[in-house]
């Protein structure tokens, strides 16, 4: 499970990072969002990830410390995945917005030479 999730967030955010360096703002902000994507998995995933455990404690154990799982993380990535979808909306806005005005989509305005 630990080598599943750990390639996913190399993917992610190697896939991010090699959108972020193209020269066209909409490919720029998909990687944005796959850079977002992958550090909310890297988040959730130091929030104990086990297989057929209770979601927060187990009731036949003990009350022990130990026997917790820590919600805090799975807060934060929900919370981190709204902010994301609206600060993409918003990018995605500005975008058509500016491509309306300059007429191109490209950073500096020059369309590159294929």
């Amino acid at each position: 499970m630990e080598l599943v999730l750990a390639l996913a967030i190399g993917v992610l955010a190697g896939s991010g990072v090699w959108l972020l360096l193209r020269p066209r703002t909409f490919q720029v902000i998909m990687g944005l969002s796959l850079i977002a994507y992958a550090v909310n998995l890297f988040i959730f995933g130091m929030g104990r990830v086990q297989l057929g455990m209770p979601p927060v404690i187990d009731i036949d154990l003990p009350a022990e410390a130990g026997q917790y799982a820590d919600p805090l993380p799975q807060a934060l990535v929900l919370t981190a995945i709204v902010i994301g979808f609206a600060t993409t909306a918003l990018f995605l806005v500005v975008l058509l917005a500016a491509r309306g005005l300059s007429g191109t989509d490209h950073v500096d305005g020059v369309e590159p030479d294929q």
